[in-house]
């Protein structure tokens, strides 16, 4: 075990019975030999919680109770949390076979690293890819030029860079994630690992299809005088171009510039 370093995830759970047995499976499955696993429950009422005690033993903590919503939750767990590399995974997300392998390893090759992430899948109700999304290594100014250029669902970092940094921000409903990135990759070093470690899941309840006003408005908030001019974001936008061709994404990016052209998304996204 001392060769493996210690990963403790996360899950906030409320009221997704339909999938939340699909992503505790996702994190023991692992069959990482280091792990702790906490979820936080919000009160379900879904039968959520007869899910998450069937797995109580394998759990190194868990509750049910009423909170204010994901971010609270999420912090419960960080409190908590004592592992060297910490994450959170969605309760309706999933990580891949070998994303923990792949994080020691990647953490053994990079003892300065603060934060290390991987690439990502969406994914829809029945597991199915709907397509992949990749990445490259993050800054700080790259974030605030293009926004979400990462993902919890294959992020984590070490503890150190939260023991500095503090908790999630809970004034945030939608983009804490956003605000919470911002800060540790402004006090980490970073870096990227070629491989889909997670999968988000696209589907009717999510944030992101039901709360969009209220992402832009947060978002606005957290850029306030934080904005890059706009010859910076373009710029960083052919940082994101040239990294990708460097990684060998090239038919990556050729798809990502026909979306774009055809109006159905980003350069590369």
């Amino acid at each position: 075990m001392a060769d493996f370093p210690r990963i403790t995830i996360i899950t906030p759970s409320f009221n997704q019975v339909a999938y939340l047995e699909r992503t505790i499976r996702s994190v023991l499955d692992q069959n990482y030999p280091n792990l702790e696993y906490i979820i936080v429950d919000g009160g379900s009422t879904d039968g959520s919680v007869d899910i998450i005690q069937r797995y109580s033993d394998q759990l190194a903590w868990w509750v049910s109770e009423p909170d204010h919503g994901q971010t609270e939750a999420i912090n419960k767990g960080l409190k908590r949390a004592t592992g060297d590399w910490v994450a959170w995974q969605n309760s309706d997300d999933i990580y891949y076979p070998g994303c923990f392998h792949d994080l020691a390893v990647a953490a053994e090759k990079h003892p300065e690293a603060g934060l290390i992430i991987g690439n990502m899948m969406l994914i829809d109700e029945q597991d199915r890819f709907l397509r992949d999304i990749c990445y490259v290594r993050p800054s700080y100014k790259s974030l605030l030029a293009e926004g979400m250029v990462l993902a919890n669902q294959s992020a984590f970092w070490h503890r150190r860079i939260q023991e500095k940094i503090g908790l999630l921000d809970e004034r945030f409903r939608c983009s804490f994630d956003y605000e919470w990135f911002l800060r540790v990759v402004q006090n980490a070093g970073c870096v990227h690992v070629n491989r889909v470690w997670g999968a988000l899941r696209l589907h009717g309840e999510t944030k992101t299809s039901q709360q969009g006003p209220l992402f832009e408005a947060e978002n606005k908030k957290i850029l306030k005088k934080q904005q890059l001019p706009l010859w910076e974001k373009k710029w960083y936008k052919l940082r994101r171009l040239a990294l990708m061709i460097g990684q060998g994404q090239i038919f990556y990016v050729l798809r990502g510039l026909i979306r774009h052209a055809q109006g159905k998304g980003g350069e590369l996204y």
